[in-house]
């Protein structure tokens, strides 16, 4: 049954064309693309079972490793920040690669770390590279994929994030049972080799056709949009859109044009966070909450503590640890591919109110697990203990079908094109800083209300999470990315600003002909 789409001139619902084979070019530079995010996939997931050993070789105490399981999160910010200028520099594919390169020259520092310092310096290299990383993907699949099958393409880099920490979780595993003070360092090191087969896999992909109208070349975007739309008609709707938002007269159909001023450096951070309409405003709110609420409500607690927290539960040798931590990436994994198949067909409101909903119960059960164990006399209440591994599975899973995904599918949709780099670098700031605050405070804070309370808490901004998202998220399904700008009023923006030096040019070409 064909699937029904709105059209361009929003008058009503039109069947949507047969699909061409184009989308599986789409899909390929998609999935090339959101590959850099198994980067910091697999560093959360190495780096949960490495503490257990890093800690015991280099003696280090339980605030040294919040710091560095956590400290990455921050230093990804310098990444983040850089990305919004250097993808509209040099492009989004080659923005890409340059992230590949920083990632695995700070794999190789924290392989050969010999000391907490140096390990430090690793951590600060692969940070930025991560920045990069988680900024990009979502940006570049985005200004790739059709409308029809965006969801499904843009939930990619969570795939790979979850990819990447199962893969973490199996390199623990793999290599515990060497020594002690080699076993960690490979469990780091061989993060460096992924990175080497993205940068050369990424030559293979086109430029986004969004930076190339940016730069003047109708062309190339031309190309580029035929290839990777369903049908011609959607390839030239898209083009119109882009040149639209980019200010190039519907009219001019040359390969090559001047490039359009650039709304970008000191004059889009002012209409973002200094001066910005209500419209925008909206905008940024909705982009900077979702990715704060993803961190807040826990999951990095969860995934970077589990051996720990497995350990509270009544677990204790450090194989059954492991291997448990096994299931918990297996279960990410695996639920994440069931919400790439959703995304376009159920939509991102429903799953996301659902999935929160399922966090909510989850974190609550846990919590409610961990106090009872905290309680017994002995510390061992077997039923407890199932509890607990299964609401951390639960939680791992409800997170991985709604919140995880729709956080970047959606964050990376609503920017309109003239904000998008900037306004992405944003929302990938915030995400990291909640991520680092939340990771570096985990075990002080357990200690300080106990473990179960540390859930408890967590619930309870889930709870707050859900509200947000039933309040002030509209759904986005099957809308193109320039429709984003009418559904937020941001096209009116555009269109007043446009007018404004229109206005201004008209009357300084009058002033000269006086």
């Amino acid at each position: 049954m064909a699937a029904e789409v709105p059209d361009h001139s929003h008058r009503g619902m039109v069947v949507a064309p047969a699909k061409r084979k184009s989308k599986r070019f789409a899909f390929a530079c998609a999935m090339l693309a959101s590959m850099t995010s198994i980067l910091l996939g697999y560093d959360i997931g190495v780096m949960s079972g490495a503490a257990i050993f890093i800690k015991d070789d280099l003696k280090i105490s339980d605030t040294q490793v919040e710091i560095l399981l956590g400290i990455l999160n921050l230093y990804s910010l310098v990444g983040s920040y850089a990305a919004g200028f250097t993808s509209d520099w040099i492009g989004r594919r080659y923005t890409i690669i340059f992230a590949a390169g920083i990632f695995f020259v700070g794999a190789l520092l924290m392989g050969f770390a010999v000391n907490y310092a140096f390990l430090m310096v690793g951590r600060f290299v692969a940070g930025i590279g991560v920045g990069y990383a988680l900024m990009i993907a979502p940006v570049y699949t985005a200004e790739v994929a059709p409308a029809s099958s965006r969801g499904f393409l843009t939930s990619f880099p969570e795939v790979f994030i979850n990819s990447g920490i199962l893969l973490g979780y199996v390199s623990n595993y793999g290599f515990a049972r060497l020594r002690e003070s080699l076993g960690w360092r490979l469990m780091l090191g061989v993060g460096a080799i992924p990175s080497v087969f993205l940068a050369l896999g990424v030559l293979a992909m086109p430029e986004s056709p969004r930076w190339l109208v940016m730069q003047g070349r109708l062309g190339d975007a031309r190309r580029v949009l035929d290839m990777t739309s369903d049908t011609p008609e959607e390839a030239q709707l898209r083009l119109d859109d882009i040149k639209a938002a980019a200010g190039i007269p519907e009219g001019c159909n040359d390969d090559v044009v001047p490039a359009p001023k650039k709304n970008q450096g000191g004059s889009v951070w002012r209409e973002l966070l200094l001066r910005p309409t209500p419209a925008v405003r909206r905008v940024l709110l909705t982009a900077v909450g979702i990715h704060f609420f993803q961190q807040a409500s826990g999951i990095d607690s969860v995934v970077l503590y589990s051996p720990r927290v497995f350990e509270k539960a009544g677990i204790h040798d450090k194989n059954k640890l492991l291997g448990t931590t096994v299931a918990v990436g297996f279960t990410k994994t695996l639920f994440i591919l069931v919400a790439t198949f959703l995304l376009d067909r159920i939509g991102r409101r429903p799953l996301l109110l659902s999935s929160t909903g399922g966090m909510i119960l989850s974190l609550a059960g846990l919590g409610l697990g961990l106090t009872l164990i905290d309680h017994h006399p002995d510390g061992q209440l077997r039923w407890s203990v199932g509890l607990c591994i299964a609401s951390i599975l639960a939680y791992v899973a409800f997170f991985s079908i709604g919140l995880g995904p729709i956080t970047w599918v959606y964050s990376s949709e609503i920017l309109p094109l003239r904000l998008r780099a900037q306004g992405a670098s944003i929302a990938v700031a915030v995400n990291r800083v909640t991520s680092g605050v939340i990771t570096m405070t985990f075990i002080s804070l357990y200690k300080a209300i106990t473990i179960g309370g540390s859930f408890f808490l967590y619930g309870g901004i889930a709870a707050l999470a859900w509200v947000f998202f039933f309040a002030c998220l509209p759904e986005t399904r099957g809308r193109t990315l320039e429709d984003m700008e009418d559904l937020f009023g941001t096209r009116k923006d555009t269109k007043e600003a446009t007018n404004g030096v229109e206005m201004a040019n008209a009357s300084r070409q009058g002033n000269g002909k006086i």
